[in-house]
Order: C-alpha cells, then structure tokens, then sequence
C-alpha cells in the first residue's frame, strides 16, 4: 500500500498548507492569511499596491521571505557538502513587481547574501552560492506544474423577518451587505 507521503516508486512527497480569506475587490479588498505551522494565524493579509492602508503582507512579500529562507538552507546544505559548516547565513531576497500588459508580474529576484563561514575559501563560497541558486527550491519554483481546485460558494440570503412588501422600515441586513460591498470596493 501506497502511503500518503510515498508515491509508489521510492519518491517522498513534502505538502504544507495556507489559506487565505478574501473579502472585496482587488482594490479596496483586505484579507487573512494562515499557514499550516500557525505562524501565521489571520495575519492581515492586502494588495500588494495597498500596502500604505495599514499593517498587512502580501504574495510578493511572502515569495521573497520564502526564496530568502530556502536559499540560505540550500546554501548551509552546499557549504557542507564542501566540507564547511556556516555559523550563520544572512540573506535578504528583493522582489520586483512590474506593471505589464498581461498585469501585476513578478520580474525578477535579487538575492544578498552575507555567511559567515570558517575557514572557508572565497572560491568554494562562490561555487556553494552558485549551486545554492540553482538548488533552491524556490528558485526551481518557476518551473512547477500549477495545479488549482476552485469553487464558488454564496451565502444565503437573510430572510427579513416581516415581507417586503409590507414593511416600511429598509432591511438592515441589506444594508449591512450593500456597506460591505461600498467598503471593499463592489458595486451594490
């Protein structure tokens, strides 16, 4: 039997998980991000482009805390293949977003790095660095396979306790919903 981290021909599989919860449009929406360890629980999650309106992180940003994270790993692995062990590796990932005709595109990935390694040569550092980059799962991640299960759910309607027709008094769920629509940007 095949388990749920094997697939059958020797290989392991890794899966971790996050979610996000959207209300609104692009522009004037905000939202909840949490990640399957919990370090982040509904951290406040908004548009890149948005980030002015108060605290919150976004996809760009995640992406360069994620290549940041994993290519320092990737490098610790490398330096010791070559015999080294690091004491500490700091690395700081810039991403460039870029408004194109196709929209938002995430251009490019500046990595610095600064390792503090004994007795290491400059050499076999550039040569770890090197292969680092290319090991990197995340800088690998350009070349994934993205898959996407998606579905649409709606939320029932409040039925006003006396009909419409009768009532002299607006349905204040009605205009609670129409409010939260003005608030995130779509129309009533």
């Amino acid at each position: 039997m095949v388990s749920a981290g094997d697939l059958g021909s020797g290989m392991k599989l890794f899966t971790r998980t996050a979610s996000v919860v959207w209300e609104g449009s692009h522009q004037h929406g905000e939202g909840a991000v949490t990640t399957q360890s919990a370090i982040l629980k509904k951290a406040p999650y908004v548009s890149g482009n948005h980030l002015e309106r108060g605290k919150g992180t976004n996809p760009p940003e995640l992406i360069a805390a994620a290549h940041a994270s994993s290519f320092s790993m990737a490098l610790a692995n490398e330096l010791g293949h070559a015999g080294y062990c690091p004491e500490q590796i700091d690395t700081t990932a810039t991403v460039t977003m870029e408004l194109i005709a196709a929209g938002w595109t995430l251009t490019g990935i500046h990595l610095d790095v600064v390792a503090w390694v004994p007795r290491a040569a400059q050499c076999d550092f550039i040569d770890a660095a090197v292969r680092a980059k290319t090991s990197c799962s995340i800088s690998r991640l350009l070349h994934a396979k993205v898959s996407m299960f998606g579905k649409l759910k709606r939320r029932a309607a409040a039925t006003p306790a006396v009909p419409r027709a009768t009532t002299a008094k607006p349905d204040s769920t009605v205009g609670s919903k129409q409010q939260r629509k003005i608030k995130h940007g779509c129309k009533p």
